[in-house]
């Protein structure tokens, strides 16, 4: 697809960059279809070191940017994971008994309280941010029915560093 919007990251206020991989992803491929919607619908094992000094909490994300709505679309919202978690491993997202601590997950764009994969309309390739957010409190202060635009501004509102993992997925015609 040409001409793609940015990503909205793009238009945040800077914070600290750090890693993020995976074991099933791979930054500017294909998402594979076991984590796709219709396919596997599991969420991809994510890893990250790097991130900045007094992080409190993770929250792990994932948003199309490319949906055909103005706001995009959530995929995946968990929140108020411990400073200590550095990993989540595939299928996490499957329900809150998959998170560490007292980490949950918040209403989709589906809506749901888990993952749901990608599941664009046909034609152009969308992309999948997964985005994991190191942030200075301890709880984000969202329940589990926050809309996601609330939680996106909690976000950054209270963003230390944020590390971006990025695929794209077309779906048949």
């Amino acid at each position: 697809m040409t001409g793609r919007i940015p990503l909205p990251y793009d238009f945040l206020p800077p914070v600290a960059r750090f890693q993020l991989r995976s074991d099933d992803l791979v930054d500017g491929a294909t998402m594979p279809d076991a984590h796709v919607h219709a396919a596997g619908n599991e969420s991809p094992q994510l890893s990250w070191s790097g991130f900045p000094a007094g992080t409190r909490s993770f929250a792990v994300t994932c948003y199309d940017p490319d949906a055909p709505t103005a706001a995009g679309w959530w995929h995946w919202l968990a929140v108020d994971l411990p400073a200590t978690t550095t990993e989540l491993p595939r299928g996490a997202g499957s329900d809150d008994g998959g998170l560490p601590g007292g980490a949950f997950h918040v209403r989709t764009d589906f809506p749901g309280h888990r993952y749901d994969g990608a599941a664009p309309p046909p034609g152009p390739a969308h992309r999948y941010v997964f985005v994991v957010h190191a942030l200075d409190v301890e709880h984000l202060g969202v329940d589990r029915d926050t809309p996601a635009a609330q939680v996106g501004f909690h976000l950054t509102a209270h963003a230390l560093g944020r590390a971006l993992l990025t695929v794209e997925y077309q779906s048949a015609p």
